[in-house]
């Protein structure tokens, strides 16, 4: 099941901005609930890797089964697994839509993809999960830019990642690379991750 409850209260569980943003942290630092992060114990070794795993799943919105697939692919390349493993999750085509401004977070990204409103190299694609290639173009559909949201989102856009061009006036944006380590996020610890499921490999 996918989670359906507050993406804030769940980032104070965390300790993490899944949002990054930090907004959900910002005024409320701790955990959520009357006592907080009072009665946290100190976690075991499986905890602190389930932490980072959970971190880095709810970041990209993706459920178990889908992200030990993308785990598993990101094992069989000859790379380092923990950063193959990011790159693959960030080439989904949700979470690029997200990048290049189309919508504010990856839920509304998600939406868009799925109701339609996205094309890659021109042709339309409902799939969020759908993995991009270098130098894909994902675009907004034609008869949907004059969506508020996507309009809005645009124009609060401060500015994209490296990894991403986008043409704000055409609506449509390229997937240039697929990101270096130092340009995601440094707050997850990739390497627990890839302990957690060499547990259960």
């Amino acid at each position: 099941m996918r989670f359906r409850g507050s993406d804030w209260k769940r980032s104070r569980r965390l300790g993490f901005s899944t949002l990054e943003t930090g907004k959900e942290l910002a005024r409320r630092p701790y955990g959520p609930g009357q006592h907080g992060n009072s009665r946290k114990k100190k976690p075991s070794e499986y905890g602190k890797q389930l932490l980072e795993k959970q971190k880095l799943r709810f970041t990209y919105g993706v459920n178990e089964r889908q992200f030990r697939r993308l785990f598993l692919l990101a094992v069989k390349s000859k790379e380092v697994t923990g950063t193959r493993f990011m790159q693959i999750l960030e080439s989904r085509l949700d979470n690029l839509v997200f990048r290049l401004g189309f919508a504010k977070t990856r839920k509304a990204a998600r939406q868009l993809v799925n109701h339609g409103h996205i094309t890659v190299n021109g042709s339309k694609l409902d799939i969020p999960s759908y993995l991009c290639a270098i130098n894909d173009v994902i675009a907004v559909n034609e008869k949907s830019k004059g969506l508020v949201a996507i309009k809005a989102s645009l124009e609060n856009i401060a500015g994209t990642v490296a990894y991403v061009s986008v043409n704000k006036e055409k609506m449509e944006g390229s997937f240039l690379r697929f990101p270096e380590r130092n340009e995601l996020s440094q707050d997850i610890n990739e390497a627990q991750i890839v302990e957690y499921y060499n547990r259960l490999l």
